[in-house]
């Protein structure tokens, strides 16, 4: 969500090129803060899943991490030990809000991403799309385009991601059957700022009132972790069928509203704080292949993914994957 729009760089032209001319690819690996990221969503995944064995894992962007290097054919340049780690993709800005909020992409921005998300197809991962707009006619025209190529969408109409959408009034697809993997869904709610809602009480209201086969939200209302009977309170849709509850967590920058926070930490203390995200007061650039973050994220007792473990989410969606393209800039 904090990254969000085209996250492709030069590195990204070039495995484009490299692929369309069947050039030789460099040697695999080359790339070593991809790998990092790669190894870290690994063993979350692994973690999570020695103790609940159907962890769902879904990172958001940043999906070019997925090749080892750049390619001559790049279905084998593809890390399998990454894809088989998870179970779908988040994509931001694919259709709508690159530029600007309720305006559509251009179509070679569009086609630039699209190449891409093809590898994830083939490897038959569901690709979830949040687009950014509120018109109508745009949010009609998102969720067509998505179904068309086969995505899962939702027209977000606010990039807080605090609310859910008045238009359209039920959710796309809507039906009441039970949801109890990727495969079953067909649509989704992204909601995980829930400042506008007055209380945890009108807030869980409000998601368990809803009818999406999966809901995105935070594991925290207010600093507090959601209970495991709160978090099964989601569980069933208004219709009656159960669903699926996800929960963010951002890999690639530290918060400093975080439970790990420590109030004594600031940018270069400790050493693999880098620097202040300038679009996002409070987050922060971290070497996220250190060892002391892994333990914060997914290794220790008390760890951010033993939180949701406790709580009973049915899987993590991963953000900030595209962290590796601040060092490799």
């Amino acid at each position: 969500m904090k990254n969000s729009g085209l996250t492709f760089f030069l590195p990204a032209l070039f495995l484009l090129i490299s692929c369309e001319r069947n050039q030789p690819s460099v040697i695999e690996d080359d790339y070593i803060y991809r790998k990092d990221m790669r190894t870290l969503v690994i063993n979350i995944a692994q973690k999570a899943r020695a103790t609940d064995g159907n962890f769902i894992i879904i990172p958001q962007n940043g999906q070019d991490v997925a090749l080892r290097s750049f390619c001559q054919d790049c279905s084998t340049s593809i890390d399998q030990n990454y894809m088989a780690s998870i179970d779908a993709i988040g994509r931001e800005d694919l259709n709508y809000g690159y530029s600007n909020d309720d305006l559509p992409n251009s179509t070679a921005d569009r086609r630039e991403v699209s190449s891409f998300l093809s590898l994830y197809r083939e490897a038959q991962k569901p690709i979830l799309v949040t687009d950014y707009c509120s018109t109508p006619t745009f949010v009609d025209d998102s969720y067509s385009i998505n179904k068309s190529e086969g995505n899962i969408g939702f027209a977000a109409p606010s990039r807080e991601l605090d609310e859910v959408p008045s238009y359209p009034i039920v959710p796309n697809d809507v039906h009441s059957g039970s949801v109890m993997t990727m495969a079953g869904v067909k649509n989704f709610l992204y909601l995980i700022n829930p400042s506008r809602f007055s209380s945890k009480q009108s807030y869980l209201q409000a998601l368990a009132s809803t009818d999406y086969d999966l809901l995105i939200i935070d594991a925290f209302y207010n600093n507090t972790l959601l209970t495991r009977a709160e978090v099964n309170s989601l569980k069933i849709k208004v219709s009656g069928g159960t669903r699926l509850v996800i929960a963010y967590m951002s890999i690639g920058e530290a918060e400093d509203y975080r439970f790990y926070w420590d109030s004594n930490w600031t940018a270069g203390s400790p050493d693999w704080i880098k620097t202040e995200n300038p679009d996002w007061a409070g987050n922060y650039k971290i070497e996220y292949w250190n060892s002391d973050w892994h333990n914060l994220i997914y290794a220790g007792n008390d760890s951010y993914l033993s939180k949701l473990l406790a709580s009973g989410f049915d899987g993590a969606y991963l953000d900030l994957i595209d962290a590796f393209e601040y060092f490799e800039d």
